[in-house]
């Protein structure tokens, strides 16, 4: 049996290591063999500045993550690397497809170019113009190849001779831009010319000193220049380098945006273009030198993830005119990102664009926006009918309305671009139901429109922020989703970054200044945990042991904060929390006013995080760790079990959450208080009519907890429930998100009063992790995938489901249907890896890579007990 290179190298988690920022990045691949094959061995050839070596044969099974195989590279060093494997059966593949890897500028030593920013002055407590920069520079000689390192105080989109460098919007992103600062690197060596070149950005002011958070907001919070950073390296065919870096002769011009924010939108006057701005020879008028700032090179890092892209465009699905000469357009899907026009007029004419989730009573909804406008304005040149979008600016939306449109608007002038950090689909799932798999589509568009550089908690409002608690309960759907490692991963360090000195993690990250609960900060469960949970997440689902390793001095700060503050009784049950946030039950005027108790789902999650941690330690050979936290871990199960267990079963709460936490987090004795427990969830759900009372906390853990208690047909009748509270009141509502309230739309048809009512939050759509584990039946045994449990669960009324998701190591699917009383199962094992594929009549199979089919008698899914994996 011969195996196959089917994906070549990959380098990190990046599709595009152009510009990687790690000197020794470790390599992944994939392979396709004959069922059973397995690797015993593999080795690497490296070409590098035509110097061709190879390691010999390494024995190992290992594919995933590599060490590098040679010396590390160096600033802006290309290799070329091919890969071949052995099985244990003596075969050899064929050498893969060459990858190439190139380096970034690794030093803070590379690093010539300096903040360059418009001189004139500005009010810094108000809106401000944003400017564009440009320079001119020659070549007199043929151009082996040319880079643009680029990034800014603010936003950019760079121009080299008139033609956009590259494809991402919103760049450099949001980091804790005072440690961390992204850079791009971008290949221009076919944009340059002989002779005369131009180079010029537009910039915005972004995240950096734009207007961001609560109230009313705040700016300038990293800085008050809006400044671009580029650093043009330009290698001729004869082996000399030319650079073209931002300096003082620089020069800054106003541009034809004449304001651009994140929460309120763009205005851009077609009439103050400057036809050839960013091309050689300009003639332009009113630009002036720009003054050259600061910027400590050592905190300009490389993106760890994708950047945000266009990856879809909707048509409007209706277009109507209103008596007053208005254009609404229903584009049929919840979505983030902005319009893109074309239309033709007299010069002077404005159209005006304004989105909103939402309509109620014939109009665009605006209230849930808070203070943001959301609002675009484009004023035309009457030059010809140009194509039109906004630059650097995002809405989250379904409805738009347009005014000011000259003549007729048909359904081709306007189309929606939808924008997020443009990760690889992973993951996919489908049923026999409709309406479930609606559901799992408003999860997944939830999750786009929410994943544009930060996870954000809604794309809509006066917030969009980085909240800590919403990413935790998610990040398991997610990582089924997308693969969210590199995203994710730089996230998590902007949250060590964020983290206060004792151990603190705050709500939201990056941080911004907030009223209310939020400033200053304060330690919340759930929130704060996810300093250790979702690290755990990321490893179990990719098999990224170096995250754990990354994060664990952040990790187990939070862990040891928690313990100094629930003291030797282990119960922290003390200082605020926001506990099961958003439960139904609570009002719309305070949000946390749920059902059960808040110390109690905080001492719920101490428990859980610690006895994560100690896992943590224990893959990183932190044994002392390791021990010393699974003790604390064994006396915070106690210590819960005495507060909050009654010698009925009962939960002092007794409320689905509580239970829901007890059993899914393992806290529960192991007495008949447990079964009494387990009994009682299924027991409370039922008597809600089926209906969800769980809010942030307790939505993740009811699904799981209700299969792992045997109450599997309750888990379906929750799932599939139709009246409000439900997952499936909001499909039938007509939305195509996951809202932020179960009830943001009332039945009346009329949004929720309660301040917080976004309509694209996708935190409770956490029971996704469940449909894929439960009702798909795919898990991970092992980080990675390495080793598989598939084990579909039906229920409901369900005849079929199936699952895909692309593993590190290729393709892992499951389908199963129910024909005639027969279940069937067919599953695919990915090439490298193994599973245990278990019936619903509890019969166990060992098997490893390639297609397998399984069938038994059908088997009633109320009697199936079995503990969930994974």
């Amino acid at each position: 049996m011969t195996a196959q290179i089917s994906r070549a190298i990959r380098f990190e988690h990046l599709r595009d290591p152009l510009g990687i920022g790690i000197a020794s990045p470790r390599l992944s691949w994939q392979t396709t063999a004959e069922p059973g094959w397995t690797q015993a061995a593999y080795e690497l050839e490296v070409e590098r500045a035509g110097t061709i070596t190879t390691t010999g044969r390494i024995e190992s099974g290992e594919q995933i993550l590599v060490p590098w195989p040679t010396e590390p590279l160096i600033s802006r060093e290309r290799a070329t690397l091919r890969v071949r494997v052995f099985g244990v059966d003596g075969s050899a593949s064929a050498w893969s497809d060459p990858s190439t890897v190139e380096a970034g500028l690794l030093n803070a030593s590379d690093w010539t170019a300096r903040p360059v920013s418009a001189a004139w002055d500005e009010d810094t407590d108000s809106d401000r113009r944003p400017s564009t920069v440009r320079s001119e520079f020659s070549i007199t000689a043929p151009v082996a190849r040319a880079r643009l390192y680029v990034s800014a105080h603010g936003l950019q989109e760079t121009e080299i001779n008139g033609t956009r460098v590259g494809d991402d919007i919103l760049s450099p992103g949001w980091t804790v831009y005072g440690s961390r600062l992204r850079y791009y690197t971008h290949d221009v060596t076919d944009l340059l010319l002989e002779g005369a070149n131009a180079i010029g950005a537009f910039l915005s002011d972004g995240w950096y000193r734009g207007r961001i958070g609560f109230n009313g907001g705040a700016r300038n919070l990293y800085g008050d220049d809006l400044s671009l950073i580029a650093q043009l390296e330009i290698e001729f065919t004869d082996g000399t380098r030319q650079t073209v870096a931002t300096d003082a002769s620089w020069q800054a011009s106003f541009g034809p945006i004449l304001f651009s924010g994140l929460y309120d939108g763009e205005s851009y006057d077609a009439t103050q273009e400057q036809p050839g701005w960013s091309s050689p020879n300009f003639q332009g008028t009113g630009w002036t030198p720009v003054v050259v700032g600061e910027r400590d090179p050592a905190t300009l890092v490389a993106p760890e993830g994708p950047p945000v892209r266009c990856t879809e465009e909707l048509l409007p699905t209706s277009v109507e005119r209103t008596a007053d000469g208005r254009y609404l357009l229903d584009f049929g899907q919840n979505l983030v990102g902005r319009l893109s026009i074309r239309v033709n007029g007299p010069s002077g004419t404005t159209v005006t664009l304004r989105h909103a989730e939402v309509m109620q009573d014939g109009e665009l909804y605006t209230r849930p926006l808070r203070q943001a406008a959301a609002t675009d304005t484009f004023v035309l040149s009457g030059d010809g009918p140009p194509e039109w979008e906004p630059r650097f600016t995002l809405h989250g939306f379904r409805y738009a309305e347009v005014s000011g449109w000259p003549g007729d608007l048909t359904t081709g002038d306007v189309i929606a671009k939808v924008y997020h950090s443009d990760m690889e689909r992973t993951g996919w799932f489908e049923t026999s139901n409709p309406l479930v798999n609606r559901l799992h589509d408003n999860v997944l568009w939830s999750m786009r429109g929410n994943f544009v550089d930060i996870p954000t908690d809604c794309p809509q409002r006066d917030e969009r922020l980085g909240w800590t608690g919403d990413l935790q309960v998610f990040a398991p759907t997610a990582s089924f989703l997308y693969d969210v490692t590199g995203m994710l991963g730089s996230w998590l360090k902007d949250v060590a970054v964020e983290q206060l000195d004792d151990g603190t993690v705050p709500w939201y990250v990056p941080v911004v200044p907030g009223g209310n609960h939020w400033t200053p900060i304060q330690p919340g469960a759930v929130w704060g945990d996810v300093a250790v949970l979702t690290p755990w997440t990321l490893f179990e689902r990719f098999g990224d042991a170096q995250i754990l390793e990354t994060q664990y001095e952040s990790a187990k700060a939070w862990v040891e904060l928690i313990d100094r503050l629930a003291g030797p009784d282990h119960l922290w049950n003390e200082g605020f929390q926001l506990g099961d946030w958003l439960d139904p039950a609570a009002p719309p005027h305070d949000p946390a006013d749920a059902l059960t108790d808040r110390y109690l789902v905080a001492t719920a999650y101490f428990a859980h995080s610690t006895r994560r941690l100690a896992d943590t330690a224990r893959i990183l050979g932190r044994e002392t760790d390791a021990d010393r936290f699974g003790k604390l871990a064994d006396g915070i199960r106690q210590s819960f079990i005495g507060a909050y267990l009654e010698p009925s079963g009962r939960m002092t709460s007794d409320a689905q959450t509580a239970y829901a936490l007890a059993i899914s987090f393992g806290l529960l004795p192991d007495d008949e208080r447990a079964t009494a427990a387990k009994r009682r969830l299924a027991e409370l759900v039922t008597e809600a009519g089926n209906r969800i009372a769980t809010g942030f906390a307790g939505t993740p853990a009811i699904s799981d907890a209700l299969t792992i208690g045997g109450a599997l047909e309750t888990a379906y009748a929750l799932l599939l429930e139709r009246e409000c509270p439900s997952w499936l009141y909001t499909v039938l509502q007509g939305g195509t998100t996951i809202w932020e309230r179960w009830d943001s739309l009332l039945p009346d048809g009329t949004v929720n009063a309660g301040e917080m009512t976004s309509f694209n939050h996708y935190a409770l759509g956490a029971v996704a992790d469940w449909m894929h584990r439960v009702v798909g039946g795919l898990a991970a045994a092992e980080p990675g995938y390495r080793r598989a449990r598939i084990q579909p669960r039906p229920g409901g009324d369900l005849t079929s489901a199936s699952a895909t998701h692309l593993t590190p190591y290729g393709e892992l699917s499951s389908s199963w249907s129910i024909v005639d009383g027969v279940f069937v199962l067919d599953v695919t094992v990915p090439t490298g890896t193994s599973a245990v594929v278990i019936l619903p009549d509890g019969s166990e199979y060992e098997v490893s890579s390639g297609s397998h089919r399984f069938s038994c008698a059908e088997s009633s899914a109320a009697t199936q007990t079995a503990i969930m994996g994974g």
